[in-house]
């Protein structure tokens, strides 16, 4: 799935492409994805001129002169920035046409991301009231965190993937940041010290902002808006590196599930 880098890798790669375009057509030749884009989606966006795209989580926020196209990427979406001719792929379901004689099309195998056109704010929308802080934001901070933690005994690598603490913190990054601060994710959360929390704060904006210059990681379907694949797995110390010899201090990296996902890590460099 998409996390954070990514999302913020296809933003960027957005943003010069269609700050001060005109969109002049909009082709759906998919309606159902995660929820069915609506009879009129497609004259709604139409003749709109975008603003800027911005980013809240893991939602890209097209800004309009008429409202906002709210777009998740799903487990398997991508964004792509295409000349007018380009051949059509399988799973091309949305065409956004603009004045420059470009085009964006949102590609989702799966069909589990997503399109909302709004007006007025956008943080008021349902999918972003009630989001937390960005981990890249000065409001998620030590301070912060230890208070989110105390008392908890849920595992830290639970809570920190919890939306409703930080948001963006997806499954690569969380095992991958744990393993930076020296904790282990099977920790109850309310057990960690100001110390560990502190220094998983630091690795958790270390390890986004890393992904983020490497362009994301790409495991099986994520490229970014020119269709290149993002290189943060070859820097991964544990993610999916099961049985092979941990980078630090050789021991075999283990594997267990936690919320129905793998989590991977070190046992003698996480504790």
């Amino acid at each position: 799935m998409p996390e954070l880098p990514e999302v913020e890798t296809t933003r960027r790669g957005l943003e010069p492409v269609l700050r001060g375009r005109r969109i002049v057509a909009v082709r759906v030749t998919e309606r159902r994805l995660r929820w069915r884009l609506p009879a009129g989606f497609e004259a709604e966006l139409t003749g709109r001129s975008i603003r800027a795209v911005g980013r809240r989580a893991k939602y890209l926020l097209i800004d309009t002169d008429g409202g906002t196209l709210i777009v998740h990427l799903g487990m398997s979406g991508n964004l792509r920035v295409l000349g007018s001719d380009a051949a059509r792929r399988a799973h091309d379901h949305v065409e956004i046409v603009l004045d420059s004689g470009r085009t964006v099309r949102f590609n989702d195998p799966r069909r589990f991301g997503s399109m909302h056109f709004v007006r007025g704010n956008p943080e008021e929308h349902a999918l972003l009231r009630h989001l937390a802080p960005e981990p890249l934001s000065a409001a998620f901070d030590s301070a912060y965190l230890w208070a989110g933690t105390r008392g908890r005994r849920v595992a830290i690598k639970a809570l920190v993937m919890n939306s409703g603490v930080v948001v963006g913190v997806g499954n690569i990054y969380a095992s991958e940041a744990l393993f930076r601060a020296g904790v282990s994710p099977r920790r109850a959360a309310g057990r960690l010290t100001r110390a560990e929390v502190g220094r998983l704060v630091l690795a958790i904006k270390r390890v986004l902002a890393a992904a983020i210059k490497a362009g994301g990681t790409t495991l099986r379907d994520y490229v970014d808006t020119d269709g290149s694949p993002g290189y943060f797995r070859q820097k991964l110390f544990v993610y999916e590196r099961v049985g092979l010899a941990c980078r630090v201090c050789r021991t075999p990296i283990r594997q267990m599930v936690q919320g129905q996902r793998s989590t991977y890590w070190c046992p003698s460099c996480q504790s």
